[in-house]
């Protein structure tokens, strides 16, 4: 299955090299081709250069002599004759007669263009009346048929194609088969071994399905893969003798160390919970609003959310005291204490003694008018405790005075919004106490 896997997800190293043997195929092909193409091409010139010498020489006597003769039917007989050969393209005759302009004959195969690249013969035609003289009496311009060459050529370039697709499919063919035969086979089964192998199995040896005469380099993985095994299976014997030596040791020493870290984890635990909390009301001190404080601000202006800060402060608390005893005023703390913990216990939400009677609740997620409601639950809830106040110039039970600021697009630092709350607090009280104010 595990094979069936990876042969489906990874290419093989025969189809790779199949692949590579055929671009170089392909490369070799072209050059080739090129390079035979222009030598096919060179030869066909050549070829058709040597027919038309041979046009010339069968047919330049005859032309020769009907000029001289004036004979217009033989002259026009030859012409025809040597037009229809199937390598001549054009044939130009100047007829020379002194004291007259030339006279040209031009027969022309179907097809022919000026701008032939096939090879052009100029020959001077001359006659001897009589042993001993030569005239001059005409030019004679052969001209190959271009149709004929690109047809032998698109014919040898065809023939060269096949042959070297042939040769390149023969060749890649070989490559793959030998490459299967001799390297393939082999890597599939080391890797289906050592798929298979686990600890248990580590004695169970490689063997290649080959003829030990061979001495390649498979033969040095076989060996290497078999000395490989031979030493994790003694690694892992003594490692199971040493862990055996260990478990009795390693069971009691867990036990004392899990004994003594429980212990320090609570240890731990109260301290940190000591640092961070009143030890009269039990909630958070200044050090732990310190840092919740910051981590608020950062998340508040990151998310573009909105933060509210209650401050709050119980009212005439110093005549509390002084007419009730600090016993009895730090029973009142306690119960104001607990009335914030259960009134504002969302997540994220925090409820911080700063000192005496002073109380700050910070809000995240709040925005100015949520915080004014929360303020207006919280006063509500606390004159339904109805903690009896006798010294109190505000009323017959304790009352608190709140300050709420609100965040600003971009405050200066969170001491500046703990400012702005502390201010609104001081209206308030200033304004007679028991009541909520917003800056």
């Amino acid at each position: 299955m595990k094979e069936g896997l990876i042969a489906a997800g990874q290419d093989s190293l025969g189809r790779r090299l199949v692949l590579v043997t055929l671009l170089f195929c392909v490369l070799f092909i072209l050059l080739s081709t090129s390079l035979r193409t222009y030598l096919a091409w060179n030869s066909n010139l050549n070829s058709m250069r040597s027919e038309l010498q041979l046009i010339d020489q069968v047919f330049r006597a005859t032309l020769s002599k009907a000029i001289w003769e004036m004979d217009r039917d033989t002259l026009q007989t030859q012409l025809d004759s040597a037009t229809r050969a199937e390598a001549v393209g054009l044939i130009e005759l100047r007829i020379l007669r002194e004291g007259r302009p030339p006279e040209v004959i031009r027969h022309e195969a179907p097809g022919f263009r000026e701008d032939s690249r096939a090879p052009e013969l100029q020959q001077v035609l001359t006659y001897s009346p009589y042993p001993g003289a030569e005239e001059r009496i005409g030019e004679l311009c052969l001209v190959g048929r271009e149709s004929r060459l690109w047809a032998e050529l698109i014919d040898d370039v065809t023939s060269i194609l096949l042959a070297q697709l042939l040769q390149s499919l023969m060749i890649a063919g070989l490559i793959t088969w030998l490459f299967n035969r001799s390297v393939t086979v082999h890597v599939r089964h080391i890797a289906r071994h050592l798929s298979q192998l686990s600890p248990t199995s580590l004695t169970k040896h490689l063997r290649l399905l080959r003829s030990p005469r061979h001495a390649d380099e498979l033969s040095m993985l076989e060996s290497g893969i078999n000395a490989l095994q031979d030493k994790l299976a003694t690694y892992l014997e003594r490692q199971n003798h040493a862990e055996q030596a260990l478990a009795a040791h390693r069971d009691s020493l867990a036990e004392q160390v899990e004994e003594r870290t429980a212990e320090l984890r609570a240890a731990n635990e109260r301290l940190h919970d000591l640092n961070r909390r009143d030890p009269l009301t039990g909630l958070a001190n200044r050090r732990h609003f310190d840092e919740t404080k910051a981590l608020e601000l950062r998340r508040a202006r990151r998310q573009s959310q909105p933060l509210s800060v209650l401050m709050c402060d119980v009212d005439h608390f110093k005549l509390y005291n002084d007419s009730y005893g600090h016993a009895a005023g730090d029973r009142c703390l306690c119960q104001i204490a607990d009335l914030l913990s259960s009134l504002f216990s969302r997540s994220g939400e925090l409820v911080t003694r700063l000192g005496g009677e002073e109380f700050v609740i910070l809000l995240p997620g709040v925005n100015a008018e949520q915080a004014l409601e929360c303020a207006q639950r919280l006063q509500a809830a606390l004159a339904e405790l109805h903690i009896a106040h006798r010294a109190s110039e505000t009323a017959q039970h304790v009352t608190m005075s709140i300050g709420i600021a609100q965040l600003e697009t971009e405050p200066d630092d969170f001491e500046t919004l703990m400012r702005r709350a502390d201010d609104a607090l001081y209206r308030a009280k200033r304004l007679g106490r028991n009541r909520i104010i917003y800056f």
